[in-house]
């Protein structure tokens, strides 16, 4: 087992997180962070002390890796799903480095009150809007890195995804430096990962 990352250990092609008792395999296939880091991720910005806003947390597959990582910092994951933040909160109890937020993203302004002073946005949120919300809320918290996950099918149906993501780059380009873009083929169909810092 190889510590690839703080946090993040590798063992032939499999990936995994450690919880304090265990070893957590991490699935590609239900997790683009782990998806991401397996197609060429360079620079972790998740480390034991990472304070994290997580914007569509739904049920907690990736945010239960990312609180192993981050065992001393804080997460704050955001959902609308009231049944997936069921779920989610189960998993809160469970880990006090969780905080959640039945909330909707694209009104950063209305759980501004309960997070505070993040390192890093995450977000995972298949919506028309993806790219509007995750730039509203670097804004609004004064993020200084953020990894957003594209879906491309989200944004626009009838556009070929690699064009969609060339778009969705120059609308980042504009406020935020582009840090990496990666493809998540084969594990995540028509999706990139884009890391990105402020200048």
């Amino acid at each position: 087992m190889e510590e690839i990352f703080e946090g993040v250990y590798r063992r032939g092609k499999q990936i995994f997180t450690y919880n304090g008792k265990k070893y957590r395999a991490w699935n590609p296939y239900r997790s683009k962070m782990a998806a991401a880091i397996l197609k060429g991720l360079k620079e972790m910005w998740i480390g034991k002390d990472t304070k994290i806003l997580y914007l569509g947390v739904a049920t907690g597959t990736t945010v239960s890796h990312l609180a192993d990582i981050a065992k001393d910092g804080i997460i704050y994951g955001v959902e609308i799903s009231f049944k997936a933040m069921k779920k989610f909160v189960k998993l809160c109890k469970e880990r006090d480095n969780l905080i959640p937020i039945l909330g909707d993203a694209s009104k950063p302004s209305s759980y501004a009150a309960i997070v505070e002073n993040i390192d890093l946005i995450y977000q995972d949120i298949s919506q028309k809007n993806q790219v509007e919300i995750f730039l509203k809320n670097m804004e609004r918290f004064k993020a200084p890195k953020g990894i957003i996950m594209v879906k491309a099918r989200s944004i626009d149906v009838a556009m070929e995804p690699k064009e969609v993501f060339k778009k969705v780059r120059e609308q980042i380009d504009k406020f935020y430096r582009v840090k990496q873009m990666i493809n998540l083929s084969p594990y995540a169909k028509d999706h990139v990962a884009i890391l990105v810092e402020k200048d």
